[in-house]
């Protein structure tokens, strides 16, 4: 199996890195490649949209011709993607006032709608163990200028979360963190997404 990384902006070597890991923590064959082309999409099984800048990240993708093609893909061939941090915000349906303003044009793909920079600004990011449905112990999370997911519908349902916050969900093969699961050290967040490919 063939993991993408989008490529074009945000912390892409840190996922690559983690998506190596776990596949070879699972013993599956595979690679971990930065998409930043449409040639390079075509050539993946599944998808990773890191943390960064969701405006920025979002404009890229309608400029490199992959942004219709990863709905397409998504939609039609149920190919697995994982938003992380700016990800998850670009796989909501709604990102509210923040994303209006900005312009932020959002894939949409799964129904939950977000709160950009919800926990504050870089100076308030934090880390946190928390428990995650699925998971038999808690996980290291690390919230940076994090979004939160106020609410989700139809099939879309909270896995976790902060406080009163949802902050990972997931909608048959799309997943949402509002954390950055590549940066704790614990895999098993990417290898359950490894596990929907």
């Amino acid at each position: 199996m063939r993991i993408g990384v989008i490529g074009v902006q945000g912390d892409v070597s840190e996922h690559v890195d983690a998506v190596a890991r776990a596949l070879k923590e699972t013993g599956k064959a595979g690679e971990a490649i930065a998409v930043r082309r449409r040639t390079d999409l075509d050539r993946v099984d599944a998808l990773t949209i890191p943390g960064g800048e969701s405006t920025t990240i979002s404009k890229l993708l309608v400029q490199l011709d992959l942004f219709d093609e990863i709905v397409r893909r998504a939609s039609d061939e149920a190919m697995p993607i994982m938003g992380t941090c700016a990800g998850c915000i670009l796989l909501a349906k709604d990102a509210g006032v923040q994303a209006d303003k900005t312009r932020t044009k959002l894939l949409g793909l799964m129904d939950m709608a977000v709160d950009r920079n919800a926990f504050g600004r870089q100076r308030e990011s934090f880390e946190a163990d928390l428990q995650v449905e699925g998971l038999e112990t808690p996980f290291h999370c690390v919230f940076i200028r994090a979004p939160a997911i106020l609410r989700t519908w139809g099939e879309c349902a909270p896995k976790s979360r902060y406080q009163d916050r949802i902050v990972l969900a997931r909608q048959k093969n799309l997943i949402g963190s509002a954390f950055h699961p590549e940066l704790g050290g614990d895999l098993r967040i990417h290898r359950w997404f490894l596990d929907l490919v």
